[in-house]
């Protein structure tokens, strides 16, 4: 019989620039009950991971440009998020119904650039993404290592829409010592049928199913462990083997 374990890790204070990610999860999981073990995938909301790179801005310090102004006006936005949404994104795909649609400089496709408006820790700021969430989730991992003296996967998540489909779930946008991929290609069913597409993307199913014990911040409950996962253990993939490139979208 298979079976998962997911460990939601409640966290008692606001997460501040210069805060030890790591720490506080083993911390956490200490006051939860729960110990981490060799093996174990720690999901972790990337708005944690950015408050403590300092990725807050405060709009008050935000001089919109024009094309961010004519852009606001025309959405109902506030000017100067505007021009956060700009500086962070490679490119405006789509502006409809007060929605914009961005590709992040991360190859990300979501609204507003993944901003964030909600528990960024007092009025008139924001958080953006964090800059490199792979290289996070890679400290995170080395930092538990180091304290654990365990191998433990990690993966960054955060929320976005799906196209047509309504409501939102979580998805990894960075992570570290975990294959993204579970790669069913080539092998046969059960009626000897060649599976040629069916390629599942872990990383996301992993991050999406943690969400149904961390929530959305309301429970300040920032990190999960989830256990009892097959993967395998890679080193050297990153958030960019999971982006599709763009000459093969199907929709735009």
């Amino acid at each position: 019989m298979k079976k998962i374990e997911i460990y939601g890790l409640r966290i008692d204070r606001e997460i501040v620039p210069g805060d030890d990610i790591a720490k506080l999860i083993i911390t956490a999981a200490e006051s939860n009950g729960v110990k981490i073990l060799d093996g174990d995938i720690i999901v972790v909301c990337s708005k944690v991971v950015a408050k403590s790179e300092n990725r807050i801005i405060f709009l008050e310090s935000v001089k919109p440009s024009e094309e961010a102004i004519r852009i606001a006006t025309a959405t109902d936005k506030d000017p100067r998020l505007v021009e956060l949404i700009l500086r962070e994104s490679r490119e405006i795909l789509k502006i409809e119904r007060n929605n914009i649609i961005t590709l992040t400089k991360h190859g990300i496709v979501g609204a507003n650039a993944g901003i964030d408006q909600s528990n960024t820790g007092g009025t008139g700021r924001v958080v953006l993404l964090p800059i490199d969430p792979d290289t996070s989730a890679k400290n995170i991992r080395r930092r538990i290592k180091s304290e654990l003296g365990i191998d433990t996967a990690v993966i960054v998540s955060d929320t976005y829409g799906r196209p047509f489909r309504e409501g939102q779930i979580n998805l990894a946008i960075g992570f570290a010592g975990i294959c993204p991929y579970r790669d069913y290609r080539g092998l046969s069913d059960r009626d000897g049928y060649i599976l040629r597409i069916k390629n599942i993307a872990i990383v996301d199913e992993i991050a999406a199913a943690a969400e149904l014990v961390m929530g959305q911040s309301t429970e300040n409950t920032p990190f999960a462990i989830v256990r009892g996962i097959e993967y395998s253990r890679c080193e050297d993939t990153s958030f960019k083997d999971i982006v599709m490139p763009k000459e093969r979208w199907l929709f735009r």
